[in-house]
């Protein structure tokens, strides 16, 4: 029930962000933008780790895990998904951001034996980015060089985002999720505010309204903060590609909310959105017999350990049931 429950909040928080986006993007230069969210959320974290006295690890494994992955996670990610929408519609930016755990489902047997492709979660998956699709049909037209490389670089970036969150699941379950998450965002952040700096001049010079400001401290503590501290303790809990399902459910949960702010909601938002709550439940809600042929599974293992435990003739079997 608690992991259910941190799925649904994150859905919740990750649809929010899309507006806080598009609000900030009216007065703020895209990667800048997003350099200035991650600098303030590495504030937070810091503030935090200081708190309670948590040091970074002195791993060397630790460090290049971490810079791998924020370079992957926080610079190409969000800074191709920033670029790629100024060309095209973001619409069509959230239809290719659904990728994500289609390319997680591919990546994950490579890290994670244990989490294997079944024609389930492939028709399961192919079943939500169809809802995404119906959703956002009448933005899906791509038209000039400039629009198919937008695309382009929102499909590489969500390639690097699974990427990233496969390895964060396969080798940093150990380490304190707020020190990684820390040395990632800074390893984003830097990044994003070079590239920033060259391509979009001075922070000084940008238009810094309330507006921009409530949307940078939004998505730095809520859309950052909150949000990637909750998405890797689920990282610890279930599989990646039920972790992943939430960036299916996102643009659904993004239409309804806007909404709220005077966008009219179509009939094909609620058909889209129909879709994608089906297959969520593919992939979240496996059936009975699925469940129960697991756990005996499990049961006959134990069993068979036991048996071999048993076996050694220095033990017997009372003192293994003691």
């Amino acid at each position: 029930m608690k992991v259910l429950l941190v799925w649904l909040i994150l859905c919740g928080i990750w649809s929010s962000t899309w507006i806080f986006i598009k609000l900030g993007l009216a007065d703020l230069p895209p990667v800048s933008f997003a350099a200035w969210r991650f600098a303030v959320a590495v504030a937070i974290l810091l503030l935090i780790l200081a708190a309670n006295k948590i040091p970074f690890p002195r791993d060397k494994r630790f460090w290049i895990l971490a810079g791998a992955t924020g370079f992957f996670q926080f610079f190409l990610n969000y800074g191709l998904l920033f670029w790629g929408e100024q060309h095209i519609s973001s619409g069509l930016a959230a239809v290719l951001q659904t990728t994500i755990p289609a390319f997680g489902l591919v990546l994950a047997p490579f890290y994670l034996p244990d989490e294997k492709i079944t024609p389930r979660k492939v028709f399961a998956l192919l079943l939500g980015i169809a809802g995404v699709g119906v959703i956002f049909y009448e933005q899906l037209s791509v038209s000039g060089t400039l629009a198919l490389a937008g695309s382009a670089a929102v499909i590489v970036g969500a390639f690097f985002a699974a990427y990233a969150s496969v390895l964060t699941k396969s080798h940093g379950t150990k380490s304190n999720s707020t020190a990684l998450l820390t040395a990632q965002m800074i390893v984003g952040f830097v990044s994003l505010a070079l590239v920033g700096l060259m391509w979009e001049g001075n922070p000084i010079n940008f238009r810094w309204t309330w507006t921009a400001i409530f949307c940078v401290l939004y998505l730095a503590l809520i859309g950052s903060v909150a949000a990637f501290w909750l998405f890797y303790w689920l990282l610890r809990n279930i599989e990646i590609t039920k972790a992943m399902m939430i960036s299916l459910v996102t643009p659904f949960v993004a239409v309804l909310i806007g909404s709220f702010f005077g966008e009219t909601l179509q009939w094909q938002a609620l058909a889209g959105g129909a879709l994608i709550l089906l297959s969520v439940g593919l992939i979240l809600f496996q059936p009975k017999k699925k469940l129960v042929a697991e756990k005996n599974t499990e049961e006959e293992v134990l069993k068979h350990k036991n048996t071999e435990f048993c076996s050694d003739s220095r033990v017997t079997p009372l003192e293994v049931t003691n």
